[in-house]
C-alpha cells in the first residue's frame, strides 16, 4: 500500500495538513496517510503515529523543546525505517522539518530510490536567507505555496512549486459566525485584541497591548473591546497581562471563536502571522504587531529583506496596513495608528477595499485537493 508520511510540529501545521489529509483520503482511499500532528489531523482522518502539534499553551520552551524535537526526529526516523515512505509531506516547521525531509530522501521508497519530498508551506526564503535555496533544491521534489508570489519565486529558482491558495482564505464565512458575533457586547466602536496562539506570544504581547487599549480607551468613552483567546488554557495567561492591576471594565475576554470576534468588530490590534490573514478574509482594518527584544529588532535590520513582514501588505506589494513588525514596545505609535482606524470610518472603508482586492488574490483555489493532487501525483503505483 503507497504510503504518505505528514509531519508537524505547531498548531498551525497542523490546521494546514488537515485540508490535505481529507483529501487524500477522499481522492485515494487506497493510500495510507499517516502523520504526527495533532487533532485536526485525526479528525480528517489521518493515521496518527505521533502527537507533536501540542496546543499553544502546552509546549515546551527553550532546551527542552530543542530535545524533544530531536527525540521525535528520531522516533519518526525509525518509524520510517521499518514503514517505508512514498511521499514526505513535511508541514512548515523547516528547522526541524528539514533533517527528517534529508533523511527521507536518502530512505524511503519513492521511484527514484528514497522517498519523494512535498513541502507543505514555503519557507520564507524570500524574506530571509536567500542564499538558503540550496539547501531546498536538494530535499525538496516540490513545494507548496500558500502565497501567490512565492511560486514564480521559487520555481525561478530551480524549484518546483504550486501555488495552491490558503486554507484560512478559502472556506466562506458563514452566517452563523455573524449570528454568534451578536452574543458579544455591544458598544462603539468594537475593537478586537488578538495576542497570539502560543504561550510565549500571548506572554509577550499582551500586557503592552493591554496599555494599548488603555490608552485609546481614555478619549474614546463608548469603546469596548474584546481579547479573544486562541483556547481555553490560555485564558488565564491573558487575565494575567494585568499584572495584579485593575482590569478594564470595557475590555472582555472569551476563546475558541475568531470568526466570530472578527465578524463583531470594527477593527483589530493583534500579533502578526496567520491571523492577520483571517482578518482580511473578513476586511477587516487591523494594527499589527510582534513584540520582540532589542537584539531581535536589530539582528531584523541586518537578516530580513524586506521592508513589510505582514503578510496582507506583503501580498499587496505595498504598506495597507499599519505594522510594528518587529515591535519594541513604544505604546505611542501604535496607539496613533490604532485610534485613526476608530476614529475615521472612511479610513477604515479604504482599507477594507485594500484587503479586499488582497483576499481576491487566493480565490478560486482549494488547497486541500490542489495539495493532494501533486502528492499522489509522486507516487508510484508499483507499490501499491
Amino acid at each position: 500500500m503507497p504510503t504518505v508520511l505528514l509531519t508537524a510540529f505547531e498548531p498551525s501545521g497542523d490546521a494546514h495538513a488537515a485540508p490535505l489529509v481529507r483529501a487524500l483520503r477522499e481522492m485515494s482511499p487506497d493510500v495510507r496517510v499517516v502523520g504526527w500532528g495533532g487533532p485536526r489531523m485525526r479528525a480528517a482522518g489521518c493515521e496518527m503515529a505521533g502527537e507533536t502539534a501540542r496546543d499553544g499553551a502546552m509546549a515546551l520552551a527553550g532546551f527542552s523543546k530543542i530535545a524533544s524535537v530531536r527525540r521525535t526526529v528520531h522516533e519518526i526516523r525509525a518509524w520510517a525505517a521499518k514503514n517505508p515512505v512514498d511521499v514526505h509531506v513535511p508541514v512548515d516547521s523547516p528547522a526541524a522539518n528539514w533533517h527528517i525531509a534529508k533523511w527521507m530522501k536518502a530512505h524511503g521508497r519513492g521511484a527514484a530510490g528514497g522517498s519523494r519530498v512535498v513541502n507543505l508551506v514555503a519557507p520564507q526564503l524570500w524574506a530571509w536567507a536567500p542564499w538558503r535555496i540550496r539547501k531546498w533544491r536538494r530535499t525538496s521534489d516540490a513545494i507548496l505555496c500558500l502565497l501567490p508570489f512565492e511560486e514564480s519565486w521559487f520555481t525561478s529558482r530551480g524549484v518546483r512549486a504550486h501555488f495552491i491558495g490558503h486554507p484560512v482564505l478559502s472556506h466562506p464565512v458563514g452566517d452563523d459566525a455573524r449570528a454568534r458575533a451578536a452574543a458579544f457586547p455591544a458598544g462603539a466602536p468594537k475593537l478586537l485584541l488578538l495576542p497570539g496562539s502560543r504561550s510565549s506570544e500571548v506572554r509577550a504581547n499582551m500586557p503592552r497591548m493591554l496599555d494599548v487599549f488603555r490608552a485609546v480607551s481614555r478619549t474614546r468613552p463608548g469603546l469596548v473591546g474584546l481579547v479573544m483567546a486562541a483556547n481555553d488554557a490560555l485564558v488565564p495567561l491573558v487575565r494575567d497581562a494585568a499584572h495584579g492591576a485593575a482590569w478594564p471594565a470595557n475590555l472582555h475576554v472569551a476563546s475558541g471563536d475568531p470568526d466570530a470576534a472578527i465578524a463583531w468588530c470594527d477593527c483589530a490590534l493583534n500579533v502578526s502571522g496567520t491571523v492577520s490573514l483571517d482578518l482580511t478574509h473578513q476586511r477587516k482594518p487591523m494594527v499589527a504587531l510582534y513584540m520582540t527584544g532589542l537584539v531581535s529588532i536589530a539582528g531584523s535590520k541586518v537578516l530580513l529583506s524586506m521592508h513589510d513582514r505582514l503578510l496582507p501588505n506583503i501580498v499587496a506589494g505595498r504598506r495597507i496596513v499599519p505594522e510594528f513588525v518587529p515591535w519594541g514596545g513604544a505604546v505611542r505609535p501604535v496607539v496613533d495608528a490604532l485610534g485613526a482606524l476608530l476614529d475615521d470610518p472612511r479610513l477604515r472603508a479604504r482599507t477594507s477595499r485594500d484587503l479586499d482586492a488582497v483576499a481576491r488574490r487566493f480565490e478560486g483555489h482549494d488547497p486541500g485537493r490542489e495539495a493532494a493532487g501533486v502528492v499522489l501525483g509522486f507516487i508510484d503505483r508499483g507499490h501499491a
